[in-house]
């Protein structure tokens, strides 16, 4: 063999794609796809929370009474986060401010742990950020059934 032909298969410098280079890249490729797979669990929990948060204070300031008001508004996020695939007894539901008067801001906030990973054919597992949505509306100062006159500012 001549010398030159022997600087081209002597040796193997430089050589990185034995059995260890193939695990190594299948576990970066595994990893970022959970990773990837938690942001979008967070963003879709994000998603379902401002929706429930929506619906409650919506129904909060529709309802018929002061009385069916909480009811109505924790039902309404109930349906809304079910509709999304998500318990609702995992969620945390509760009006911040405001109450059911005429021309008053209501704000409701729900609280739910987004999951860690969402599996095919297994569902959510684990429990990973915490999301918080708020919304608020405001009570209609011309509406029927309320004591007192509008004085909204």
């Amino acid at each position: 063999m001549s010398a030159s032909w022997r600087r081209f298969t002597g040796g193997e410098a430089g050589f990185a794609g034995g059995l260890e280079g193939l695990v190594f890249g299948m576990l970066v490729f595994v990893l970022g796809t959970v990773l990837v797979a938690n942001a979008w669990g967070v963003v879709d929990t994000k998603l379902a929370a401002d929706a429930a948060a929506r619906q409650a204070a919506r129904t909060f300031v529709e309802a018929p009474d002061a009385a069916a008001a909480g009811a109505e508004a924790r039902r309404a996020a109930d349906e809304t986060l079910a509709g999304y695939g998500r318990s609702p007894a995992r969620a945390a539901i509760s009006l911040v401010a405001g109450g059911f008067e005429r021309c008053r801001r209501v704000t409701v906030e729900v609280d739910y742990s987004a999951p860690l990973v969402e599996l095919p054919l297994v569902g959510l597992v684990g429990s990973g950020e915490k999301v918080t949505a708020r919304h608020s509306e405001i009570v209609d100062p011309f509406r029927t059934a309320l004591a007192g006159t509008s004085r909204c500012p």
